[in-house]
């Protein structure tokens, strides 16, 4: 059995000590924040007692045809970003999460996926930076890609420790720490309904798209139905907020019948205006936020076919709420989200690489905190009153300088590049 030590991410200055693929295994959920399904993950390793760094996460490719090009994306992404961070990787750990398909055992799973691990190992390698584990974890057991000693690394895979009864389980009670369920479970809170009631909502679309589009391709109705759009939403917060507290289990079907039909499309389709958008992204912080996030997850859930593309703004503005609120991994479930429904959809970009590379989400905030002051005429309030950071105090964090007014160019400051027009059509904002 391989042997590593490695300081934990998520858990500040505390110092852990993880010892062969069982503990990895287990602290995999702790590192990203829930337990990635059907998922590659690859985790940069630094120093000689292998601390924890840049992670990244990617759905498996369902054509073994696309993973020797995947495998060396990934790869690139991983250490060319930890590169632009400051810190080359001394070593990565490798994770392939996938539950056995029907009629497969989890020992089939790891075989048919062994072709992936090597090309991952090999890619790695191939920019000197060695894989000191890969594992398979499918069906509550797991599997190490780099250990032959069948003594502790059995063909049938090793049994996964009990949920909270690891070293790491502790150390993530100890500082506050939760497990968010599956990555399924996160999706799903905020994928298209598939309901009855997805016919009535498709109807109310095309009624108001009939209605508000040509508007917002004119400039003075583009007015207009901002204002609208911005007055509903804050109606329809208001309304979430003054609603009597349900059980997490129940909340977002409360929510969703709080919204009509028509007032979720005729909001969706005023969130499609990039401005009307930025504004609505000022929501972020404070009393706002909570009832923020909760209409847009609500409004994602209504973009049903065929208007699921229309879902990248309020799945963005969920991603951005969830970064600014400490919420990492649910920022990055929503931002990647909007990137499958719009992959080219440029807010949504620009904030998951951010929130990605670990970047403050203050400067963003400051930026659209200037906006609504500038609008309201008054100067913004002293920074003693600004929010506390998404990370401890001891974690650093690169400084940043207040810059433009548009969230897309305060958070592609970090970026090299140009970032790319946004197209224009029936959904004018990106």
């Amino acid at each position: 059995m391989n042997q590593h030590h490695e300081s934990s991410g998520p858990v500040g200055e505390q110092q852990i000590t993880l010892r062969g693929p069982a503990e990895l295994a287990d602290a995999l959920p702790y590192l990203m924040g829930f337990h990635p399904n059907d998922s590659v993950v690859m985790v940069a390793l630094h120093g000689g007692r292998g601390r924890f760094g840049g992670r990244l996460r990617l759905g498996i490719p369902q054509s073994p045809q696309e993973w020797a090009s995947v495998a060396e994306q990934l790869a690139e992404c991983l250490i060319k970003g930890s590169e632009r961070r400051g810190e080359r990787p001394d070593a990565i750990v490798i994770f392939l999460c996938q539950d056995p398909a029907r009629g497969e055992s989890g020992s089939q799973t790891m075989e048919r996926m062994r072709p992936l691990a090597q090309r991952l190992r090999t890619a790695c390698g191939a920019l000197d930076v060695p894989v000191l584990e890969a594992l398979c974890i499918s069906g509550g057991r797991y599997w190490s890609y780099c250990c032959p000693d069948s003594r502790c690394c059995p063909t049938e895979g090793n049994q996964m420790a009990l949920p909270g009864t690891s070293v790491m389980a502790a150390a993530a009670a100890y500082a506050g720490i939760r497990v968010r369920g599956t990555l399924r479970e996160m999706e799903a809170r905020l994928e298209p309904l598939n309901t009855g009631a997805a016919a009535d909502q498709q109807r109310a679309l095309d009624s108001a798209g009939a209605e508000l589009v040509p508007k917002i391709l004119d400039e003075a109705g583009r007015k207009d139905v901002a204002r609208e759009t911005l007055g509903l939403a804050r109606r329809l917060m208001k309304r979430i907020r003054e609603a009597p507290v349900a059980a997490p289990s129940a909340s977002d079907i409360n929510d969703d019948r709080l919204i009509s039909h028509d007032e979720a499309a005729a909001v969706i389709l005023g969130l499609q205006d990039r401005e009307t958008r930025d504004k609505a992204a000022e929501w972020m912080e404070g009393p706002e936020a909570d009832s923020a996030l909760r209409l847009w997850r609500a409004l994602s859930r209504r973009c049903v076919a065929p208007y699921e593309e229309h879902a990248a703004a309020p799945l963005t503005l969920a991603g951005w709420v969830s970064w600014s609120t400490g919420d990492e991994p649910g920022a990055r479930v929503a931002l990647g989200l909007a990137l499958r429904v719009d992959p080219g959809y440029t807010f949504a970009q620009l904030l998951h690489e951010a929130c990605n590379q670990g970047l403050d989400p203050e400067t963003l905030r400051r930026c659209l905190r200037g906006e609504r002051h500038a609008r309201a005429g008054r100067r913004p309030r002293p920074d003693r009153t600004r929010p506390r950071s998404v990370r401890p105090a001891a974690t650093r964090r690169r400084k940043t300088s207040s810059g433009s007014a548009r969230p897309e160019a305060a958070v592609a400051r970090r970026r090299s590049g140009r970032v790319s027009p946004s197209r224009r059509g029936s959904r004018s904002g990106r």
